[in-house]
């Protein structure tokens, strides 16, 4: 049931975002991208911080099922974060003419997913369970620290070809209302589908993980 009902929720956005939301000014048709690429980014955001909730879990209380939430959280983040920054590449080849320009959010964003990559190949090297768990918790912990400066403050800092915020100077949105109504629309449907996927993946690795320790039981009474 609620399978179907997200898909009918992402249905209905990707409805709006080709028929009923207008063109941008200065950007006109190329704005579309934005309802994949700020949802995306949002979601990456979104799975680091849940990652590091998890590392805090796992290192109060040793229960590996916050370790295995918390990888399962990082790995779709670094896939979202991925999408992200496709999509945004996608939107600079449109509007900059290149795919990549070295702009400060690219350049953080990149950054970031080198962060993550490093945080899936320091768990898939090594092989004691107790161990890699304790070792991810601590790097999962250290390397949010760095998501809020990477994505929020740095690129702030420096001159950027990035659309500006979608916050004004006033506080106030700077969009059209039905841009910013089909905008949430989407980031909820796109958080929606990652914890629907963290759930599967999660699932899945717990059902792995207790066959694996069943057939060991097994293999070690015979």
């Amino acid at each position: 049931m609620a399978r179907a009902l997200l898909t009918l929720w992402i249905a209905a956005v990707i409805y709006a975002v080709f028929y009923i939301v207008p063109p941008a000014e200065g950007l006109g048709n190329l704005v579309r991208i934005a309802f994949l690429h700020i949802p995306l980014a949002w979601v990456s955001v979104i799975a680091f911080l849940l990652a590091a909730i998890q590392a805090i879990q796992y290192l109060r209380s040793r229960d590996l099922a916050y370790d295995l939430q918390g990888a399962a959280a990082a790995e779709l983040g670094l896939i979202f974060c991925i999408l992200a920054t496709i999509s945004g590449a996608v939107f600079a080849k449109l509007t900059w003419g290149a795919y990549w320009n070295w702009d400060p959010r690219q350049t953080t964003i990149f950054i970031l997913l080198l962060i993550y990559g490093a945080y899936l190949a320091l768990r898939s090297s090594m092989a004691d369970e107790e161990q890699r768990a304790r070792v991810s918790a601590v790097y999962a912990l250290l390397s949010f620290v760095t998501v809020p400066f990477l994505v929020f403050i740095i690129p702030r800092f420096y001159f950027s070809l990035h659309p500006e915020p979608l916050i004004n100077a006033a506080g106030r949105p700077a969009m059209e209302p039905v841009m910013l109504y089909v905008l949430l629309a989407a980031v909820g449907a796109c958080t929606a589908l990652f914890w629907l996927l963290l759930g599967h993946t999660v699932a899945s690795r717990r059902r792995k993980r207790d066959k694996a320790a069943e057939f060991e039981k097994e293999v070690r009474q015979t």
